[in-house]
This record gives structure tokens, C-alpha cells and sequence, in this order.
């Protein structure tokens, strides 16, 4: 892969790329050169191919990002990394925010192989780093809006060490927190109206793990999902434990369950504080947490916003525009 121009000045806007592998570089390009286009339209480029050429064409800063944004994913694809649009998407965002961001650091560092060999990586920089941090951290804290991966990175990384024996099992736990309606009113006993709650960690193991192996290491204790309240008085060793909904924890509940840590766990606690569910005058534990333990050594807090979102990219301009009609004294407050 190499580089020319028209000119060796950088001031006539245009970029002259070559890459060696025809095959490859119709993998960058995409079905139709549907990838072409969303780097086209982001960056505000025009891009003309032929052969294994390609130009670039238009402002100086623009065209930097879009060749990091080539080069990265033809090196990707080179190592054997199956390009798709969100990953093309994603590619743009990261060296857009930062050029020296390394894409093959993020996109090839592997959490765990789901079922059907699917490999489960992060998304972005601020995905690796939480990574990063439940590695290295015993408590960590995955802090910010729907979609940017913080409970299904968490149930990965949970999922990975329980393979490897780093633990003997995985707990995970939601605050029961009615959001609009009433438990009362479900039907069925106590254990029926509560599985509506902690359905969504269901639906991640199963993402991540064969069904019947679910349900085995669910009925010998292995794999434990249990509502917030059933972890009061225990002490959690050899487990790595997640708390998700966190927002919806009391200051009481959070302080709680943070004392449960024992010997040889780690605890993830992933929540969202745009999406407070308690009443009125009741303060959130996460936000406390948040505020009291940023210093304290051995805890890891790691922020996403809606930049970080991997879901459909409607999703992050739908969070933007309700925290700027929020901002404006518009819409529901939120419970802080």
C-alpha cells in the first residue's frame, strides 16, 4: 500500500492512494461501494477508484481523516477482520475525534467468542478502555446512555472469565424498580412479576452463550440472576458480579451492594442517569457512588456519551436531541 499525489504539496486538496491487494480494498470499499459512500458523505471527500487506486479530493483536514480511515481498514481487513458498515461508521467517528487512535488496538482485541464463533469486541475508544478497565480494576463503574455496549461488554467480559476458571461463577442483578407500572398489577407470583426486569441480562448470556448451557449453569447455581434485593446479607467471593440499572439504586442499595465484594470478584455497575426511575426526592446511589469514589484507588469510572453509541445512529441523534430540549427546561426532568 502506497502513497502519491498529483503534487507533492498538500495545498492542491487531493490524495493519491495505492493498495496492492485488489481483493482487499473491494472488502474497504464495500458491496457497491457502499462504504465509500458513507466516507464520502461524513467527511465531506470525494473519492474516485480505479484499480487498486484511489483518490481523495477536498479540504486538507478532511482528507487526513479519510486516509487514516482507508489505510486503517485495508490493515484490518488484511489481518482477516470482516468489515461491516458499523464498523465503518464507527472508524470515522474514532479518527475523526482523535487521528492517532490505532483501529486494529480496538476492533481486534477480542472479549470472548460467542456461540456460532461470533467474536464479541469493543467499539470504539471508549469501549477498550472499559474493557481495559474491568481487567485491571475489581470494581468499575460503565456510566452513560442506551446503546453504547456498557451491560453486554460487561456480560462478554463475565462470560470470559467464567470460561477461563478466573471465577467459579456470575451474578447478575437489577434493581426492581417500577419505570411507569405497576408490579401489582403483572400477572403471576412474586418470581414472575420480577422476570420481566432482569429479562435483558437473560437475552445477553443467550447472545453470548449456547441456550442450554444457560439454563444448565443456571440450575446448578453457576449463573445466578436475581433481583438487587436478594443480595442483601451475602458476601460474593470467587464471582465476577454486574449491577445493572444502577441509576435506579438507592443511596442505602449501592453502598450495600459494593460491601458484598469478596475474596478474588470483581463488580461492574452499569447505569444510565438520564433514565432515573425513583421517586421523587429519593437520590440515586450511582450518581452518589460516582461523585464519592472517583479518587478512591482500586475503582474504575468510565464515562460514555452519545458518540459511543452502537446501535442504529438514529439512536445517538435521539439522546442528543433529548438532552438539549432537557437542557432547554423541556421534557420530563430527570431525578438526580
Amino acid at each position: 500500500m502506497g502513497r502519491d499525489g498529483a503534487s507533492s504539496d498538500r495545498s492542491d486538496a487531493r490524495v493519491r492512494l495505492t493498495f496492492d491487494d485488489n481483493s482487499h480494498l473491494r472488502a474497504v470499499l464495500g458491496q457497491q461501494g457502499d462504504h465509500l459512500k458513507s466516507i464520502e458523505a461524513r467527511l465531506g471527500v470525494a473519492v474516485n477508484v480505479r484499480g487498486n487506486q484511489v483518490t481523495l479530493g477536498g479540504a486538507a483536514p478532511a482528507l487526513e481523516t479519510a486516509e487514516a480511515v482507508l489505510r486503517q481498514l485495508y490493515g484490518l481487513v488484511q489481518r482477516g477482520y470482516a468489515l461491516f458498515p458499523a464498523d465503518v461508521d464507527r472508524a470515522i467517528t474514532e479518527l475523526s475525534a482523535d487521528r492517532s487512535a490505532v483501529l486494529s488496538d480496538i476492533f481486534l482485541d477480542k472479549v470472548v467468542v460467542a456461540s456460532g464463533n461470533r467474536v464479541v469486541s469493543p467499539r470504539g475508544l471508549s469501549q477498550k478502555r472499559y474493557v481495559e478497565a474491568i481487567r485491571e480494576h475489581d470494581i468499575v463503574f460503565g456510566v452513560g446512555p442506551a446503546g453504547t455496549g456498557k451491560t453486554y461488554l460487561a456480560v462478554g467480559m463475565a462470560v470470559a472469565a467464567l470460561t477461563r476458571r478466573d471465577v467459579k461463577r456470575l451474578i447478575l442483578t437489577r434493581p426492581a424498580v417500577e419505570a411507569g407500572e405497576k408490579l401489582g398489577y403483572l400477572p403471576g407470583d412474586l418470581a414472575e412479576k420480577i422476570n420481566p426486569y432482569l429479562r435483558p441480562l437473560y437475552d445477553a448470556l443467550y447472545d453470548l452463550m449456547e441456550p442450554d448451557a444457560v439454563v444448565r449453569l443456571v440450575e446448578r447455581g453457576t449463573i445466578e440472576i436475581a433481583p438487587l434485593a436478594f443480595m442483601r446479607g451475602r458476601t460474593l467471593s470467587d464471582a465476577f458480579v454486574i449491577l445493572d440499572e444502577a441509576q435506579n439504586t438507592s443511596v442505602a442499595q449501592m453502598k450495600m451492594f459494593l460491601t458484598r465484594l469478596g475474596h478474588s470478584s470483581r463488580v461492574v455497575v452499569t447505569g444510565d442517569t438520564t433514565q432515573i426511575d425513583l421517586p421523587n426526592g429519593c437520590e440515586s446511589g450511582l450518581v452518589h457512588a460516582v461523585e464519592i469514589l472517583r479518587a478512591v484507588e482500586g475503582v474504575a469510572i468510565c464515562q460514555f456519551d452519545s458518540s459511543d453509541v452502537v446501535r442504529h445512529p438514529l439512536v445517538a441523534r435521539v439522546i442528543d436531541a433529548y438532552e438539549q430540549a432537557e437542557g432547554n427546561g423541556g421534557g420530563k426532568g430527570t431525578n438526580r
